[in-house]
């Protein structure tokens, strides 16, 4: 309905409040949910002037046995205390036990029963347990003397036989063996994959050897229960490994080769020389080589060695049916070697693909986090779908047998090889606490996942990051889903909530809230700030508002501690003009607010019950006011409304005669998450106009508020996060007048065509104008 605003009462409108202070405002400030700042850990997020971390170096032989899967192997640990207390035990991870028969894991497996089952499953029922927890053989002091050890499930307690003070260092060594799985059977991280056709194994080693755990000063010794989900929390520290395998091998690995004289032939070793020199692809090891050493299985042994500095972890890869090709990549001052190894079961995708993934990886990750600082990355095809370890990544998909793959095939490849490879920035060098919050690995990697997607190709088909690809997550039931600050280990629904959601977060940050330039100073200042320490949630959060003068505790609060949604909803709109060529402009004012005003109760005692007043006793009590009508037009109105023009300022007359146009829009909270208003205005005349609004307009009141937008155009509708920015879960009432939601399919479309992505076409035009850990899944 359009009405008439007469006159220049309307700026006390503009002026006035739109809005009641909340009770249970969204706005107030993280207070008991962050930690009290320290010496360890400071206000502003950077780690304090007396941050400490421990220190593990490692020396380690291992053997694979090629005949019955299994591995032997001997570790000596150099534990180093930088922390202020006095230590009287350490912990070591056995995370390999999750595969003893009654381990927690296995026996907190949860299922049911149907009418009708596949013998698959009731096969996976009934099977014999595989028995791949390890066998301590021993544990002994630098001197060879025995320790006492408790092992409680994946966690081993060494008992010291004197307390381990501050700056001091222990040595210490463990001798271990067990199975390896079949991983295509029984899932996990690592495992091998059998190849019947040329019967050939293929080993991807993870998680292979018993690991100091992390004491630090947040949790003291962080030794929750490995039961799947929940990865891990390491220190750092260098490693030398050596690792026998039989001699017709070829082993991938963390660390940089030191003895290829010893295990490659003379044209392999000046093919990896030559590799270092070149911007694309080179092969080392051919595939004519590689399905050669399929056909006959050598007896003899070799022992590669690798050495690693500053690293969280160590995994190694081995197989006689490795092809392998290498190149070199500029990244700031430092050139790494990208390499991938994989069968020839994987050709010709791989080939085409992986190592140039790796490099276009390494490129976008560091322009936004940090000069990756390694000498080489490294991606391999095996049975594991997706898991990562410093330096080296386990990556699935390959085409068909035929050599032909599909589209679907290709972007996987592509997506999973970005984000385990990424996974070297988090966590393995800003190295978060895994085991107890996956979103600060998986989430903040699968943010940079879908900025290097969108930097492969434009129109990357992105599975996760866009805010319309999680709106069914959020929107899905309430005693489904858990905040994102939820353990590892309960977490529910763990793909939306540890990778989707967070990573829609932090794209919705970027792009909507904080804008570009803020969020990509303060997140390359917390990779800075973090490389190589163990940062916790708190240290994020306070970061990214120290680095960019942004208050975002609201953000926080409603995407990582709630389980609220995106709903807001446009419910009615107004139409105001001002009327300037109505001579009888005051008085028209004045009497409609008079009629308008409501009569009070003595008003209507009065008209009702007063028969004859004192005045109507004595006329001749009257004078001019009692005769005086304020609201009668005579004859002096359109002089006295011509002295008011006359007395206005040039700025107040030509916003009188402008002919504005004012729209009194409603906005109502729904879903009870609140986000920036993002507001369309489509014209009379076709064009139209879009106004960002910040979050903070909700600071008054979370639930609903009102807005005024002034246009010199009539507007023919109002349409809300119109190019879906904020995963708003209704869009039906996101429009006024209201229209019909488009589909999901007319959103994918809309995805699609955008070219660039809609929120990064947003962006541009605005500025113009204002798990057990299976196989498959991106670990």
């Amino acid at each position: 309905m359009k009405n008439i605003i007469r006159g220049l009462a309307f700026f006390g409108l503009l002026a006035g409040p739109l809005a009641t202070m909340a009770q249970d405002t969204k706005f107030g400030q993280l207070g008991q949910e962050l930690p009290t700042p320290n010496t360890y850990r400071t206000a502003s997020g950077a780690p304090g002037h007396q941050y400490w971390q421990q220190r593990a170096d490692y020396t380690i032989k291992v053997e694979l046995n090629d005949e019955n899967q299994s591995v032997t192997g001997s570790e000596t640990i150099t534990y180093t205390n930088n922390s202020p207390d006095v230590l009287t035990y350490l912990w070591v991870q056995l995370d390999q036990n999750i595969y003893e028969p009654k381990s927690m894991s296995n026996l907190t497996q949860t299922g049911n029963l149907q009418d009708r089952m596949s013998t698959t499953a009731i096969d996976y029922m009934t099977r014999e347990a595989f028995d791949g927890g390890y066998k301590i053989k021993a544990v002994k002091d630098r001197g060879g003397k025995d320790l006492k050890y408790t092992i409680n499930n994946t966690m081993m307690r060494i008992d010291l036989p004197t307390p381990l003070k501050p700056k001091q260092s222990y040595t210490f060594s463990i001798d271990w063996f067990n199975f390896i799985n079949d991983q295509k059977a029984l899932g996990g991280r690592g495992g091998y994959e059998y190849f019947p056709g040329d019967n050939n194994y293929l080993y991807e080693m993870a998680q292979w050897f018993p690991r100091m755990a992390v004491y630090d000063d947040v949790n003291g010794w962080q030794h929750k229960q490995f039961l799947g989900s929940g990865e891990f929390a390491l220190p750092f520290g260098d490693y030398k490994v050596s690792i026998t395998v039989p001699a017709d091998h070829i082993v991938a690995s963390t660390g940089e080769l030191q003895n290829a004289s010893q295990v490659l032939t003379s044209a392999q070793q000046k093919r990896f020389a030559d590799a270092a020199k070149v911007d694309k692809p080179m092969l080392i090891v051919t595939q004519e080589e590689a399905t050669q050493a399929e056909k006959a299985k050598s007896k003899s042994k070799k022992t590669w060695i690798y050495s690693a500095k500053n690293v969280r972890d160590f995994a190694w890869a081995s197989s006689r049916k490795f092809i392998w090709d290498a190149m070199n990549v500029k990244v700031g001052n430092q050139n790494v070697l990208a390499m991938s190894y994989y069968p020839k079961e994987a050709n010709p995708l791989w080939g085409q693909y992986s190592t140039e993934s790796v490099a276009h990886t390494l490129k976008v990750y560091s322009k936004h986090t940090i000069d990756y600082p390694y000498p080489v990355a490294i991606s391999v095809h095996g049975p594991v779908g997706g898991m990562e370890y410093p330096m080296l990544s386990f990556n699935g998909y390959r085409p068909e047998a035929d050599g032909t793959y599909s589209a679907n095939t290709k972007y996987g490849l592509i997506t999973v090889i970005i984000h385990e490879v990424g996974h070297n920035f988090f966590p393995m060098i800003i190295n978060s606490d895994e085991r107890q919050w996956t979103w600060m690995d998986e989430g903040l990697n699968t943010f940079m996942q879908y900025l290097a997607e969108q930097e492969w190709e434009k129109g990357y088909p992105s599975r996760r990051g866009e805010p319309a690809n999680i709106v069914d997550y959020m929107k899905s039931a309430k005693n489904t889903q858990v905040p994102i600050m939820t353990n590892s280990e309960s977490v529910l629904q763990f793909g939306n909530n540890a990778y989707g959601k967070p990573a829609t977060a932090l794209n919705i940050l970027r792009e909507t809230v904080m804008g570009r330039e803020l969020f990509d100073y303060a997140f390359k200042e917390y990779s800075n700030r973090w490389a190589f320490k163990h940062p916790m949630p708190a240290d994020f959060f306070r970061t990214m508002e120290d680095a960019s003068g942004v208050d975002l505790d609201w953000f926080w609060r409603g995407w990582f501690y709630t389980t609220d949604h995106t709903d807001i909803a446009i419910e009615g709109v107004k139409w105001y003009t001002i009327d300037s060529q109505n001579p009888d402009f005051v008085s028209a004012q004045k009497r409609e607010q008079q009629n308008k005003a409501p009569q009070t109760l003595s008003q209507q005692r009065n008209l009702q019950d007063i028969k004859r007043t004192r005045l109507d006793e004595r006329p001749e009590l009257a004078d001019f006011y009692n005769s005086y009508d304020p609201l009668a037009s005579t004859a002096s109105d359109k002089d006295r409304y011509q002295k008011f023009y006359a007395s206005l300022s040039n700025q107040e007359k030509k916003v009188l005669d402008s002919g504005l146009n004012f729209y009194e829009v409603g906005f109502k909270n729904l879903g009870g998450l609140v986000m920036p208003l993002i507001v369309r205005m489509e014209y009379e005349d076709g064009t139209d106009e879009v106004v960002n609004i910040p979050a903070e307009i909700w600071r008054y009141n979370n639930d609903e508020v009102t807005k005024v937008f002034v246009t010199e155009k009539p507007v023919v509708s109002f349409t809300l996060d119109p190019f879906l920015q904020t995963a708003d879960t209704d869009l039906s009432n996101n429009s006024y007048p209201r229209r019909m939601a488009p589909s999901r399919f007319d959103i994918f479309k809309q995805n699609r065509q955008q070219q660039p992505n809609p929120m990064q076409q947003q962006r541009q035009e605005t500025s113009r104008s204002t798990s057990n850990g299976n196989s498959g899944s991106n670990r």
